[in-house]
């Protein structure tokens, strides 16, 4: 005998429902009938035809329900699987049941119309949150993240370090054993357990939840500066829109006597004077920053930034206020647009004097920097910012997936693109800037710049040359905007995402609903942003971007990929993978998976604690004082703790008396299931359920027959 109370809610009105049963002995080949009675209350209510009707079926069953819902016969006449139920309904066709497990004895189900749903009959979870509307939308929002400005600054200012070419046999080279396996890895966890980081993790493996929780701590990080990035753009998008572009020309307010105008160099063929400043450098510096002398002079907030600012944030806000149903829209300008621009913009900077000699810079490999152990870490780092490991989106992206997503041809395409759009972005870069080389006629060394400096003063410079130069400036910002708002999509919804899965209650109370909670997110960034708009905040900025995801994105990484390969094992890794695609990965991910991408990562974790380097500004120009580094790393240390922390209280709180026990417990995989719906069990549990079941069925005074697949076998009884 089970009862279960289930209360059910159209609006305003609250129905409760009763089910009874036991077991009744009647038995058919192949299969196990139940009927259902459904019975009328006097206040008959309306059903929409996508309501599921939520029943609870226990070991006891008999072939009678009597519930308070509308009135039809409902007769279980075949198993499609230990996950799955079809019932005929009199007079209306097929119902289907996707169900999980409580425990060994007790299904919590729901029926829905088979022929309304889209899922396969043999996926037994039911989604969390909705899907993307189609593939596209999925695809352009992973190009939109890994195509962002780390293309844009950081891919040529690293080449420029690690030997030009030459840097870009490890960049490949690492993008093929990390960036595709670990990206491949990222996208299957969270489709299959259609979770953010947090979650996820904590999923497959309690121990290591806390690299889930320091992904999303970095991601917060991140939302807090990366923003004004957008506010430095937009700032610049709207001066672009004056008849005489502000930092063509020196003679206005903010420029110095040291304000030097390039264009005489190339006539009277003079190399740049020293201590002499660009216009461009000089509204950079004096118009848009007012920069202070250092840190520890913070100075004022720049209130047109700040306006600047908050339209980032409403931009952003209103963007991913509906989730994916928003942003998803957005994406489809702000990810495509700037591809092509890419490409417009790459074949106007061959056509500028001087173009030869920065891409040859550009293509003319430096050996001998390929033995230096900063040139792959270089590499590595690029490759995990770009394609964004470890950072969370790609699991949070994922999760919104279909069940059976095919996930490799995904990251292959994604990485294929970032990695082109990356070697399209250095040609471009490199042919710009050998265009200012020869206007100054000095080396393409000395005229490349580390941080926004690349994008804020060089790229201006060389558009103010170019006919036309007012609409290729608008252009190019207008890019910039667009490639800094794909990011920061990304980085809100890590967080929000992560937050609406740990705490919906705590939302649904309090917040109310998820515009609430995405707003609430984006006021508490906007605040947490403001010392980087104040006059000694770029200095603030280029110490928080150094520390909250250049140190600590590798030691997270290291973890999560110990947790997913090794902890929860590539096998069930690779039957996850089947389960969701029908084919299993290759040995090719199994090699990388446990073996090269731990390995890499660690060796490029030690050599980066090893060779560190205090972080400078303006080309080492500007050196940290020692407490700035401290507060560095206290802001890196906010997401390395919760690795360890998280870890000790899984292991405290896991079963057992003995470590051993605790250990083996805390390390093995947990999907926790609702105990409505019932949810998201792994294909263990629904091993041991057949096993259950057929020892049960055998013990059984009256034996029935069951017809019982699971995803990966068949077993009769």
């Amino acid at each position: 005998m089970c009862l279960s109370r289930l209360l059910t809610q159209d609006r305003h009105t609250q129905r409760r429902c009763d089910a009874t049963s036991t077991y009744s002995n009647r038995v058919q080949p192949r299969q196990r009938s139940f009927r259902f009675s459904r019975l009328f209350h006097r206040d008959v209510f309306h059903v929409p035809k996508r309501q599921l009707k939520l029943l609870s079926i226990t070991k006891r069953q008999s072939s009678t329900w009597t519930i308070a819902y509308p009135c039809y016969q409902l007769s279980v006449h075949r198993w499609i699987s230990v996950t799955s139920l079809e019932c005929n309904r009199s007079g209306r066709g097929s119902l289907r049941s996707d169900r999980s497990f409580e425990d060994d004895l007790s299904v919590c189900t729901s029926f829905d119309d088979a022929e309304d749903d889209a899922e396969d009959p043999g996926d037994y979870r039911q989604s969390r949150r909705p899907h993307w509307a189609n593939k596209v939308q999925f695809v352009l929002a992973c190009i939109g993240y890994s195509v962002g400005l780390g293309n844009v600054w950081r891919f040529p200012y690293l080449c420029y370090k690690s030997g030009g070419g030459a840097f870009l046999i490890p960049y490949f080279l690492i993008l093929i054993v990390c960036g595709v396996p670990l990206l491949y890895m990222e996208l299957s966890i969270g489709q299959f357990t259609r979770r953010g980081p947090i979650g996820a993790l904590g999923q497959i493996c309690p121990l290591f939840k806390g690299a889930g929780l320091s992904s999303v701590v970095i991601s917060f990080l991140m939302s807090t500066y990366h923003n004004v990035i957008i506010a430095y753009a937009i700032y610049y998008f709207f001066a672009a829109f004056k008849a005489k572009q502000p930092w063509s020309e020196c003679g206005n307010s903010w420029n110095t006597l040291a304000c030097w105008l390039p264009s005489y160099s190339a006539i009277d063929n003079r190399t740049r004077p020293n201590a002499s400043r660009t216009p461009a450098e000089e509204f950079f510096d004096n118009k848009v920053l007012q920069i202070s002398n250092g840190i520890e002079d913070s100075g004022a907030l720049r209130w047109e930034l700040v306006a600047c600012l908050i339209t980032a944030w409403i931009m952003v806000y209103f963007s991913v206020w509906k989730s994916i149903k928003s942003s998803a829209q957005v994406r489809y300008l702000t990810a495509t647009l700037p591809l092509l621009l890419i490409v417009v913009f790459l074949m106007r900077s061959l056509t500028l004097e001087g173009a030869d000699k920065g891409l040859q810079f550009f293509f003319h490999p430096r050996w001998e920097l390929l033995g230096d152990a900063k040139v792959w870490i270089y590499a590595t780092a690029q490759i995990f910012n770009s394609v964004g490991i470890a950072f969370g989106s790609m699991i949070c992206f994922a999760s919104y997936n279909k069940f059976h997503n095919t996930i490799l041809v995904d990251s292959v395409a994604v990485s294929l693109i970032n990695a082109f759009s990356s070697l399209l972005v250095g040609i471009f870069s490199f042919a710009t800037i050998g265009n200012i080389a020869l206007e100054q006629n000095m080396s393409v060394e000395a005229v490349l710049t580390d941080g926004p400096g690349l994008v804020f003063v060089l790229y201006p410079q060389a558009l103010a040359k170019m006919p036309a130069s007012q609409v290729w400036a608008v252009l190019f910002f207008f890019m910039l905007v667009c490639l800094s708002l794909n990011s920061q999509f990304a980085i809100v919804e890590v967080v929000v995402t992560s937050i609406q899965d740990g705490f919906p209650k705590w939302v649904k109370r309090h917040l109310l609903c998820h515009e609430m909670l995405v707003l609430l997110v984006c006021v508490i960034s906007f605040l947490f942003g403001l010392p980087n708009i104040s006059q000694g905040g770029i200095y603030f900025f280029q110490l928080i971007d150094h520390y909250a995801a250049s140190i600590s994105i590798m030691f997270l990484a290291f973890f999560e990929v110990i947790a997913i390969s090794w902890c929860y094992g590539v096998r069930r890794l690779c039957n996850n993978v089947k389960e969701m695609t029908g084919r299993a990965p290759s040995s090719y991910f199994w090699f990388c998976w446990l073996i090269a991408a731990p390995l890499l990562i660690m060796a490029v974790w030690v050599f980066s604690v090893i060779d560190y380097e205090p972080p400078t500004y303006h080309n080492g120009e500007y050196k940290y004082p020692w407490w700035a580094e401290a507060i560095g790393w206290g802001i890196a240390s906010l997401s390395l703790i919760c690795i360890p922390a998280f870890a000790i209280y899984e292991f405290i709180r896991a079963n057992g008396n003995t470590c051993a026990e605790k250990l083996r417990n805390s390390i093995k995989p947990h999907f926790e299931a609702c105990k409505i719906c019932g949810q998201e069990y792994c294909n263990e549990s629904l091993h041991n359920f057949e096993d259950n079941m057929i020892k049960e069925q055998q013990d059984a005074s009256s034996p029935i027959q069951l017809s019982i697949t699971t995803p990966l076998s068949k077993s009769q009884t």
